[in-house]
């Protein structure tokens, strides 16, 4: 019974080993930012842009900054997953893309999310103490955001 135990754990343990030599591309741009940037589209004051790098761009952008445990399998690819369904609903990168009817559609449902504390996600605010929203931080993005809503709203 002892062998076939340490026969499972040493299989195992060398497919884990072999994971690791899968690395798929980061989702990284080298810190550029496009001219389809949110902040590129918007004038984004200096507190709120913060805001948003801090609890937004990793999942919501063609930057996000890997900690170092990204490096290990299967994280890496639950993280990628995430990432890529982040992007997917919303890219920060792309705004400048979006339809005026779809940003105004994003800028609600970013106010709305941030209000009923569904973003950023409790998982990720577990390792990253950093990006939880304060009340007065949650309050600063959805009043600028309410105050873009308007200027939109009066453009169209």
């Amino acid at each position: 019974m002892k062998k076939v135990f340490k026969k499972i754990f040493i299989t195992a343990f060398v497919i884990f080993l072999l994971m690791q030599l899968y690395q798929p591309a980061r989702n990284f741009d080298y810190g550029q930012v496009s001219v389809a940037h949110f902040t590129k589209t918007y004038a984004v004051p200096e507190n709120v842009e913060t805001i948003l790098r801090t609890s937004c761009y990793d999942c919501h952008s063609n930057n996000t900054n890997y900690p170092s445990y990204s490096n290990i399998q299967p994280i890496r690819l639950f993280m990628d997953s995430h990432i890529n369904e982040g992007k997917e609903n919303l890219n920060f990168s792309e705004w400048g893309n979006y339809s005026s009817r779809k940003q105004r559609s994003k800028l609600n449902e970013i106010s709305k999310q941030i209000e009923d504390g569904e973003m950023p996600l409790a998982s990720y605010t577990l390792i990253h103490r950093n990006a939880t929203l304060t009340t007065a931080q949650k309050e600063e993005v959805t009043d600028w955001i309410d105050k873009m809503k308007d200027s939109l709203s009066s453009k169209h």
